[in-house]
């Protein structure tokens, strides 16, 4: 039975060419080796499983092959890199730094370096996971990695660049790997899969890029489980299952439903999600990044930023159509705003819920006030049913129309109500309009009320007595300093002591809150002032402190000269 191989190591790239998603180090490291403009340290930093480590053994294969191609390929066919691709190089060196971290690791490294390479040009030592160096280790490191020998290079990789101490940093030439696109590791993964004969869908393919956070070795790491699982078939519906995520379909459901305002459906959708074992986080996270892509959605030109498949960037295009930007910046509000509060809330499906509704009641707050529409200059006279009692004096000068026609006369005016004439004022709709702006300023910045001493003095009081056995130090300080009415919607309160002032800051900012809210004074605010102690000479000496009590007390003199006390000096 043949031995199998992951796919991160069959796969594994050979030269610069096929190293995926980090062309700008791989020109940089080429264009150095073209013009022997090599430093004697690199440090490669950035994720887990974006190719730093794999880079380093093609340099280091690349600047020893002795027939390297035009664009500075290794030939694979030399004694070097034949040696080099059988794992037997002497001249390459790996040390993995989170086991060999001793000062004693390092001093054994640094007496290697001082023996040549038997063959080839360099000597190439690899350092992973270089941070996890004790700080000894580092200071032997330093002089070695500052002046080598000429064929000795060091390439130093790690994933935490800030546990570097500064004095490595500024001895070495710092490249800095980046995140892999989904686009790049799809690209990767569809050619893996061919390899292999995998059958497999597209979107199955987006989401094993998405789930991988732009690590490539992660990527191929889920592609192997996968492939297993699914048994050569990579379909969405079986992706999905495997790594736990939750269905595109679920949050466009979701949108629609928030966009009909429909609570009943919203709460029935959440508690499937939740049945089918997904936690709240997980659900509220993935609904924001759902908002999001109907966000970039909007526009042609950030259309490129929401990384889906063809087919459902079509469905989001078509939604986003129907949201406006308003509705999706508000719920993408009430989403990050539940992710937050989620942890350290009591009741998780409450909160996830309770931002759910927040969401479906954005499209009502939207919608705009229904107006009476104005009546038309040209409108017929309206005809009722309920009479109007109109009564009319007969004229004497005119002759008097007969009972039946006046009758029927009485009857149309009866059933006749012409509606006043209507005409359009623009002073008068300058008035209403100025009106309506004044209240509405009202409303926003209220007029001040003047502060109420009697009410001002008995709501203090209150609250002095509610804090008595919580804050006894308020209460003392409350009850007993003075307080004076300034006049201005301030209150000066006098302290004995610095103390005093303190533990009155402390409860400052609540207790002005409250008397402000229980005196109806929105601008109220105490000021304050202590009473300067008039700092005293310290008395040592006996017979300072027997004058000191003499000034008060006089007859401590004649008190001493019957009993005849010496006093100490």
């Amino acid at each position: 039975m043949e031995n199998y191989i992951v796919s991160a190591r069959k796969y594994r790239p050979s030269d610069f060419k096929s190293v995926v998603g980090q062309s700008h180090i791989t020109t940089t490291l080429q264009n150095a080796i073209k013009t022997n403009q090599l430093a004697q340290a690199f440090l490669f930093c950035g994720p887990r499983g974006v190719g730093k480590t794999t880079c380093a053994r093609i340099l280091a294969k690349t600047i020893n092959c002795t027939n390297p191609t035009a664009d500075i390929e290794a030939c694979n066919q030399c004694e070097s890199c034949s040696s080099f691709n059988s794992n037997a190089a002497f001249n390459i060196v790996e040390l993995d730094a989170a086991s060999n971290n001793s000062v004693d690791d390092i001093r054994a490294l640094v007496e290697q370096v001082r023996i040549p390479p038997q063959g080839g040009r360099f000597k190439v030592y690899i350092i992973d996971e270089v941070h996890m160096l004790s700080p000894s280790a580092f200071n032997a490191f330093l002089k070695t990695l500052e002046e080598p020998p000429a064929y000795a290079k060091f390439i130093l990789a790690t994933t935490e660049k800030h546990k570097i101490i500064p004095t490595i940093l500024s001895r070495c030439q710092i490249f800095d790997f980046h995140r892999i696109k989904n686009e790049d590791i799809i690209k990767h993964l569809e050619y893996i899969a061919q390899k292999e004969s995998v059958k497999f869908d597209q979107e199955a393919l987006h989401i094993i890029a998405q789930k991988s956070d732009g690590g490539l070795r992660d990527a191929l790491s889920m592609f192997d489980q996968l492939v297993s699982f699914t048994n050569g078939n990579l379909t969405y519906s079986k992706i999905i299952e495997n790594l736990n995520i939750l269905d595109y379909d679920y949050y466009f459901k979701f949108v629609d439903s928030l966009l009909a305002s429909d609570i009943t459906n919203t709460l029935i959708l959440f508690d499937e999600v939740l049945e089918k074992g997904f936690e709240g986080l997980h659900f509220i996270n993935g609904l924001s990044s759902h908002l999001r892509s109907l966000l970039v959605s909007k526009d042609a030109q950030t259309a490129y930023l929401m990384e889906a498949s063809q087919n459902i960037q079509q469905k989001y295009v078509y939604q986003a159509s129907r949201c406006s930007i308003t509705f999706i910046l508000r719920a993408l509000d009430f989403a990050n705003t539940c992710a937050m509060d989620y942890r350290n809330a009591s009741n998780r499906r409450l909160c996830v819920e309770l931002a759910l509704l927040k969401m479906a009641n954005i499209m009502n707050k939207l919608q705009p006030k229904t107006l009476s529409p104005r009546q038309s200059l040209e409108e017929k006279p309206v005809i009722k049913e309920e009479s109007n009692n109109i009564i009319e004096k007969p004229n004497k000068d005119v002759e008097q129309p007969n009972k039946d026609v006046k009758d029927d006369t009485e009857k149309i005016k009866k059933e006749i109500v012409i509606p006043k004439s209507s005409s359009f004022s623009i002073n008068t709709n300058i008035d209403k309009t100025i009106k309506v702006d004044e209240q509405e300023q009202l409303k926003r910045n209220p007029p001040i009320t003047a502060l109420d001493w009697d009410i001002f003095t008995q709501k203090l009081n209150e609250y002095a007595d509610t804090i008595k056995d919580s804050k006894p130090n308020l209460f003392f300080i409350l009850t007993s300093c003075e307080i004076t009415n300034n006049n201005d919607n301030s209150a000066t309160i006098t302290f004995l002591n610095s103390m005093q002032e303190r533990e009155f800051e402390m409860a400052r900012y609540d207790m002005v809150k409250i008397l402000r809210k229980a005196t109806g004074c929105s601008v109220f605010q105490f000021k304050v002032k202590t009473i300067q102690e008039e700092t005293k000479e310290k008395l040592y000496r006996p017979l300072d402190k027997f004058n000191f009590l003499v000034e008060k007390q006089p007859a401590l003199l004649k008190l001493r000269a019957e009993f005849d006390f010496d006093i100490d000096y």
